[in-house]
């Protein structure tokens, strides 16, 4: 199956920024419906599902907090999503979510979603591909390199040209390192439309020169405040800017690209325009390149492991391993995996590599 755009298909992301509160989310719901929005996305959060309890902290607001914990207090049950996407269709949206694991995947669908949005890291999440191949899917491609993204569009041969965007997995992620002439060729290259998913803090720079790249997707964060405690709040777009990011795609859409490049350049200057839209070869952006393994998923190990254990679906798993603990091998090694012996221990949260089979 895929997706059906008539026009620059402007995604708000709000992820988990209602932190739980239903109230909050109604409040995201009508920020981006009177933003012009066309979609908004949540997060089904399940912690087990990203990371290990064992995972270590991340910075967030300028103090260290331990990451396993932070996705556990965002978890709801299956009847607030629900509430979600009744509330989004009320306003006319619609309601997109991006699932983690089987356990969100299989929430989604049973609320009989329309389609599905899988997160940068994801990309490599074969079981979760699977779950959810026979929905329309929008595949974010942050942190991945070509061979990733062909990977996974021919582990979903079976699916009609899952959507792609282009992405940088950094929070926030440089301007200058979009590289947006990639676009067009993502587009070629494998057959889907293709977008954009932008981190970066101005509000529209990366999304009107995307369109300008042929970009028929564009996502980028909303908030109801920058000061607030959301994950991504400090990189999100506040309601009015948002609208001022919509109300800029609208203005460009149907413009000759060479068009909409002299005029943002007339604003930003054309040297910063040109580094945005960058050479136009796929790779890992600077920002993002010391997080390629530890991101992306990767084997890990559920428990402290010993020499000779056997490997299971019991004992490892496709995680996060996130930056304080080390990645293991690509989930493509999992099967392969299966029943070995360790001749070296792995501690509980930790990847499993050759070296511990050696």
């Amino acid at each position: 199956m895929s997706l059906s755009i008539k026009h620059v298909y402007i995604i708000a992301e709000a992820g988990s920024a209602h932190l739980g509160d239903i109230e909050k989310a109604k409040m995201l719901i009508d920020a981006a419906a009177e933003a012009g929005a066309d979609c908004i996305k949540f997060q089904w959060i399940i912690a087990d599902e990203i990371v290990h309890p064992q995972a270590g902290h991340i910075l967030l607001h300028g103090a260290p907090v331990p990451i396993w914990e932070r996705f556990k207090v965002l978890e709801r049950p299956p009847e607030f999503y629900g509430a979600l996407k009744e509330e989004t269709e009320k306003r006319g949206l619609m309601f997109l979510c991006t699932p983690f694991g089987l356990q969100s995947a299989e929430g989604l669908r049973n609320l009989k979603v329309e389609a599905i949005k899988i997160a940068s890291p994801e990309l490599n999440h074969y079981p979760l591909l699977d779950a959810v191949s026979e929905f329309p899917l929008i595949l974010s491609t942050g942190v991945s390199k070509l061979r990733d993204i062909e990977r996974s569009m021919e582990h979903l041969t079976h699916n009609d040209s899952p959507a792609l965007l282009h992405c940088i997995t950094a929070y926030p992620a440089p301007e200058e390192e979009y590289n947006l002439r990639v676009i067009p060729s993502l587009s070629t290259l494998f057959g889907t439309i293709a977008g954009v998913s932008d981190h970066s803090l101005h509000p529209y720079a990366v999304p009107v020169l995307a369109v300008g790249q042929g970009a028929r997707i564009i996502e980028k964060h909303i908030t109801l405040a920058h000061q607030g405690k959301g994950l991504d709040d400090p990189i999100a777009l506040e309601p009015q800017d948002f609208k001022h990011m919509v109300n800029k795609v609208r203005a460009v859409e149907g413009k000759p690209s060479s068009v909409i490049i002299r005029e943002l350049s007339k604003e930003l200057g054309e040297e910063r325009v040109e580094n945005i839209l960058g050479r136009g070869i796929k790779k890992l952006a600077p920002s993002e390149e010391p997080f390629y393994s530890t991101s992306n998923r990767s084997i890990v190990a559920l428990t402290d492991l010993h020499p000779g254990t056997r490997i299971n679906e019991e004992n490892a798993a496709l995680l996060r391993s996130e930056q304080k603990r080390s990645a293991g091998l690509p989930p493509h090694f999992f099967n392969n995996l299966m029943g070995k012996a360790l001749k070296h221990p792995v501690k509980a949260g930790f990847g499993i590599t050759l070296d511990h089979f050696l």
